[in-house]
C-alpha cells in the first residue's frame, strides 16, 4: 500500500511539474489541458480525472510556489531583527537557477496575464505569502504605523525588483552579451540589499 501511494504521489508531482513548466512558458491562457496531457503522454480525460479543471491544476502550481517561498522564510536564521529577517527573505528569492527563474516567470504571469481571470477568481493562492510579507514589514521599526496601502505598495515594489531581474535574463544576454549579463547578475544581490536597507531605514514616508 505504501509503495502504491508513493508512486501515485510521484505521478501527481510529475503532472504538476509539467503543467508548471508550460504555464511558465506560455501563461494560463496560452496552454490547454490537451497540450499538458500530450506532454505527459496522457489523454485529456485522464488529466481531468486527476485535477478536474485547468483552473484547479493552475491553482496547485501556485500553491506549490507559495509553499516554496514560505520554505525560504523557514530556512532563515532565527532571532535576527525584523529588518534583517525581511531583507534576507527577499534576497533569498533571487532567481539564480532554472527552477527559480520558472517560478519568477509564473509570478509575473499571474500579474500580467490575468485580467480576465482576476474578475472571477475564487481563490488567490499567493495571498497568504503576500500577507506574511506585509506583516513582516509592519514589524520593522518605523513601519508599524504605516497604512496597509503603503505596506502593500512597498512589498510589490520589492518583489517586482526580484522577479523582473529573473525574467529579463535572456533579453539582457541578447542585448549586452552573455559576459555582461553575467556581470549584472553578480552585483544584483548586493544592489538589492542596499535598496532594501535604504527603504527599511527611510520608513513609509508621507
Amino acid at each position: 500500500m505504501a509503495t502504491a501511494f508513493r508512486t501515485s504521489a510521484s505521478t501527481r508531482d510529475r503532472m504538476i511539474a509539467e503543467a508548471r513548466a508550460l504555464f511558465a512558458a506560455r501563461g494560463f491562457y496560452g496552454v490547454s489541458i490537451a497540450q499538458i496531457a500530450a506532454e505527459l503522454g496522457l489523454t485529456k480525460q485522464a488529466l481531468l480525472h486527476h485535477f478536474g479543471t485547468k483552473e484547479r491544476l493552475y491553482g496547485l502550481v501556485l500553491e506549490q510556489i507559495a509553499e516554496e517561498l514560505a520554505d525560504l522564510k523557514g530556512a532563515l536564521e532565527p532571532g535576527v531583527d525584523p529588518a534583517r529577517r525581511l531583507q534576507d527573505w527577499v534576497v533569498a528569492m533571487i532567481s539564480d537557477t532554472p527552477p527559480r527563474i520558472e517560478r519568477s516567470r509564473l509570478l509575473m504571469r499571474e500579474i500580467l496575464d490575468n485580467p480576465v481571470r482576476a474578475e472571477s477568481a475564487g481563490s488567490w493562492y499567493l495571498k497568504p505569502f503576500l500577507d506574511e510579507l506585509v506583516m513582516m514589514l509592519r514589524s520593522v521599526p518605523g513601519w508599524s504605523e504605516a497604512s496597509d496601502a503603503q505596506l502593500r505598495a512597498t512589498v510589490v515594489q520589492l518583489l517586482g525588483a526580484v522577479n523582473y531581474h529573473a525574467v529579463s535574463g535572456p533579453t539582457f544576454r541578447g542585448i549586452f552579451g552573455a559576459e555582461a549579463a553575467q556581470a549584472m547578475n553578480g552585483i544584483f544581490a548586493a544592489q538589492l540589499q542596499h535598496m532594501l536597507r535604504a527603504v527599511l531605514t527611510a520608513g513609509p514616508g508621507a
